[in-house]
């Protein structure tokens, strides 16, 4: 499967591309038995809490082939390549089992961040940056309503950080979050089995889950193969590592 222009520029337009329906059910169904297996056998242990919503509950799982075949045994991997370039993204061994559990207390409104900056409990050093290519979020179950733990994004945000790291260099990210002034965030609904294929410099974050469910996804980082070599350039030109858009970019340009 290979994108559109259509979808390619709904991409370049909003730095994210939904892709509804996209990962088969007997998939989803294996991330969910092996998620859940997990949780049923090793439980959560409350110290690790913290640390597990900014890096990802059942670890021993992550790696597992119920979790990285949702992105290699279903068409996510041929879309990535088609916007990212044919064998051009680094291997991906790994998802963030991402899980965000039912709360009594008022749902908290989401807040925009960049991913790859430093926090207590992110596994991220102090004084780097770990920024990647594209993020890729597969959903494992619905996620109809708002404030139900939902994925949430700020539309267009890519290209406000790509202008404000032309202005102020990409390290000022180890400042904090740019002061850029964003939009509405929309809180993306899902049905098991779609996706999302995201621009990593577009702001995203969650929000409160007051629903009575738990919302299941996964998120894998995408690199470029020669990420290393261009981390800080391609925050202020954000389509270098996306071979795929050329042609979208080039008529934006015109």
């Amino acid at each position: 499967m290979r994108l559109t222009t259509a979808q390619k520029q709904t991409l370049y337009d909003d730095g994210i591309l939904k892709l509804p329906g996209i990962v088969p059910p007997e998939l989803v169904n294996a991330a969910l038995r092996a998620i859940n297996g997990s949780l049923g056998s090793e439980g959560i242990d409350p110290d690790k809490l913290v640390t597990f919503r900014s890096q990802s509950y059942c670890p021993p799982v992550q790696r597992s082939s119920a979790i990285t075949d949702l992105l290699h045994a279903s068409p996510l991997w041929e879309v990535a390549e088609s916007a990212i370039g044919e064998g051009a993204i680094a291997p991906v061994s790994s998802g963030q089992i991402a899980l965000r559990f039912p709360s009594t207390d008022p749902p908290r409104e989401p807040h925009a961040h960049i991913d790859g900056m430093y926090s207590p409990h992110n596994g991220v050093p102090a004084g780097e940056i770990r920024n990647f290519t594209a993020l890729v979020g597969v959903f494992l179950s619905d996620v109809t309503t708002s404030y139900a733990g939902n994925f949430s994004v700020w539309p267009g945000s890519h290209r406000q950080y790509e202008e404000y790291f032309r202005e102020h260099g990409p390290e000022s990210l180890l400042n904090g979050m740019p002061d850029v002034k964003l939009g509405a965030p929309e809180q993306v609904t899902a049905r098991a089995g779609d996706a999302a294929l995201v621009h990593y410099q577009l702001g995203h974050g969650i929000a409160g889950n007051a629903s009575p469910n738990i919302r299941y996804a996964i998120f894998f980082r995408l690199s470029h193969v020669d990420h290393a070599s261009v981390r800080w350039e391609c925050m202020t030109d954000i389509w270098r590592e996306w071979a795929g858009m050329t042609d979208v970019v080039a008529a934006a340009r015109r």
